[in-house]
């Protein structure tokens, strides 16, 4: 059974730093993109962020760019999403995704998200 569960939300003040942690286990993950997404009420969940977990590579929305850092820890089977340079924003889920490699665009499995707010 696929789970990925995310952790490491909360409120914070702008400027500051959080870091997320999603502990993936069901998968091999290293035939696996993982991704970041978020989701503020009334707006569209997007991705801010990926990492393959078998090369490293990384990709970044442009919001987030310089700002954040996704990252993995194959011996704990987790992946990290750093932020820094919090910019204030309302409640919004952070959520951990992933999709198999060479399955197509679409992430098939999802984390239970986690709240991070940025107060201004």
């Amino acid at each position: 059974q696929v789970q990925l569960v995310e952790s490491g939300g909360g409120l914070v003040q702008a400027g500051g730093s959080l870091r997320l942690s999603c502990v993936a286990s069901g998968l091999t993950l290293s035939s696996y993109t993982m991704g970041w997404f978020r989701q503020t009420p009334g707006k569209e969940r997007e991705c801010v962020a990926f990492i393959t977990w078998s090369a490293g590579e990384t990709g970044y929305a442009d919001p987030v760019k310089g700002r954040f850092t996704v990252s993995r820890d194959s011996a704990k089977n987790t992946v990290y999403l750093q932020m820094n340079s919090l910019k204030p924003e309302g409640p919004t889920v952070y959520y951990c995704a992933g999709r198999r490699i060479g399955d197509g665009p679409t992430y098939n499995y999802w984390g239970q998200g986690t709240q991070v707010t940025v107060s201004s």
